[in-house]
């Protein structure tokens, strides 16, 4: 039986490497998952509201839920820790490994921690303005992702395999501006498809853990609104005053 050279093993694991931010964030949610479900109805319930962004903690509930006014600082960030199930769990998950991990091998571990909590933020205070006073709770890291994608967005598609054997070396892609963002058509479909897809779960989503809501939109505009228009402040390359290749 042939052994594979020490150098194709290395190679396996580049393409399959996922960095270490993404990872401890897929963990973290999984782990909250877990969980809740382990947890009994009741306290599970009482956990979700706990964690979850309500706006109505901002009209004057505060005090009546569960987190009491610290919620109302905390809930901005813990409620993208918190899924409606599995499934919600496991689409966010998928998406996340695919652009977050993009964002995260540009621009390193702890400016991409900050640029999703960030984008979750914004997410949040999107919701919040269409919402005011609504107890409907949103979970989830939908609008986070949402912002990994729009930065991913402004590079991905310039990517060539500069790097690591089998995967682009995405700190050598410069980003493209706005126009040319919203002028590439590869990027146009795939924003269609992301609609489409937030269209679907808007229609479809189940309630959480006996609280009924459903896919906060807003949120996910305002996640993506916020990395579309603010990575470039993030990204490590331009901040380095490295010399990026030139666009294909």
């Amino acid at each position: 039986m042939d052994v594979p050279e020490p150098s194709r093993l290395r190679e396996r694991e580049v393409i399959f490497n996922v960095p270490g931010s993404v990872l401890v964030l897929s963990l973290v949610m999984i782990a909250v998952q877990t969980i809740i479900i382990l947890l009994p109805d009741r306290a599970a319930l009482d956990l979700v509201r706990a964690l979850a962004f309500i706006p109505a903690r901002y009209s004057g509930a505060a005090s009546e839920l569960p987190g009491g006014y610290l919620a109302c600082v905390t809930s901005f960030v813990t409620y993208m820790l918190v899924h409606a199930g599995w499934l919600h769990l496991g689409v966010n998950l998928a998406w996340m490994v695919a652009f977050g991990s993009a964002v995260a091998r540009r621009v390193g571990d702890w400016r991409f921690l900050s640029f999703s909590m960030l984008s979750g933020i914004a997410g949040a205070l999107t919701h919040l303005l269409f919402h005011f006073g609504d107890m409907a709770p949103v979970v989830g890291a939908s609008a986070a992702i949402s912002g990994q994608m729009a930065g991913a967005l402004r590079f991905v598609f310039g990517a060539g395999r500069n790097g690591s054997p089998g995967r682009p070396d995405y700190t050598k892609v410069p980003l493209v501006t706005l126009g040319q963002t919203f002028g590439d058509p590869r990027i146009l479909a795939f924003l269609a498809i992301w609609i489409a897809i937030n269209v679907v779960f808007g229609f479809t989503a189940g309630p959480i853990v006996g609280a009924e809501g459903s896919v906060a939109w807003e949120a996910h505009i305002g996640g993506f609104l916020f990395g579309l228009l603010t990575f470039g402040f993030f990204d490590r390359t331009a901040a380095a005053g490295e010399e990026p290749l030139p666009p294909r």
